[in-house]
């Protein structure tokens, strides 16, 4: 009889989290029997609590907000770029059941945005200083761009990202948020990682630069009126699901240890959004 292997996204809320489609999927096309994917409520307080009392047929967690910075907590080894960006959104079991951390976002950011075209040593532009930031950051520093402007709506979170942009060897230029369009239109690279709805005035306000990529976190609702402005201006554009696929496939890979089939990952996701 195959073991029984278990993974699931944990987070807060957590319902509308796509990440089982995109596993489930994989596991079958992978051949993976035995393997189940499911999705568990969970604050960042409670993460300890809920890790310690996983059972050793458990292969690995997805971690969504807000729980994030807790995942670094609870691990006994965390990966350089997590440590740099002080957020974990994978936690893998080990074979001795300790847990290792860490962050598949900022290679999916690559991954998305080497895909959309990005060249090394661009003008990246990112609106908004939170987690996402960090990872943009990050991907930026991977992708061989030594300097970044963050658009932020307060100057205080920019500063809180001094020591990520200082582990990861890149420069920060800070810049007020009603001076946005300004950095905006001088961007070769558009990471967009603020909430729904924060950006959407800039959607008229933004002259964009002829061959930019612009990159929105968000992907529903989709278009939001900022990435419709950008493919407007014949911008090549990606969206939060195409990073939702990319960093599944980097856990996907950890939790199994076989290559991601990510064909059938993707035709899942994209009936799913159908639905």
């Amino acid at each position: 009889m195959t073991p029984r292997r278990r993974a699931a996204v944990v987070g807060k809320p957590i319902a509308h989290s796509l990440s089982p489609v995109i596993h489930t999927a994989g596991y079958a096309a992978a051949g993976l029997t035995g393997w189940s994917y499911t999705r568990i409520e969970c604050a960042a307080a409670e993460l300890p609590d809920l890790v310690a009392g996983l059972g050793p047929e458990w292969a690995g967690l997805s971690v969504t907000m807000p729980g994030k910075e807790a995942a670094l907590a609870v691990a006994a080894q965390v990966s350089p770029v997590a440590a740099a960006v002080g957020a974990a959104n994978t936690l893998v079991r080990r074979p001795d059941g300790s847990w290792y951390a860490d962050n598949t976002d900022v290679a999916g950011m690559v991954r998305v945005l080497t895909d959309a075209g990005v060249a090394p040593a661009g003008a990246v532009a990112v609106l908004g200083a939170g987690g996402t930031a960090r990872a943009a950051l990050a991907a930026a520093a991977q992708l061989g761009c030594p300097s970044v402007t963050v658009v932020a709506r307060r100057r205080e979170a920019v500063d809180d990202l001094r020591p990520v942009v200082d582990a990861l060897g890149v420069t920060l230029t800070p810049a007020d948020w009603a001076d946005a369009p300004r950095p905006l239109a001088a961007a070769d690279v558009v990471i967009s990682t603020v909430p729904r709805g924060v950006a959407d005035p800039l959607a008229e306000a933004v002259a964009w630069r002829p061959g930019a990529v612009f990159f929105d976190a968000l992907y529903d609702p989709w278009p939001t009126p900022l990435a419709a402005s950008a493919v407007a201006a014949g911008l090549r554009v990606v969206s939060g699901l195409d990073l939702l696929l990319a960093q599944a496939v980097g856990q996907f890979e950890q939790f199994t240890g076989v290559a991601a089939p990510t064909a059938a990952m993707a035709a899942a996701l994209t009936a799913a959004r159908a639905d």
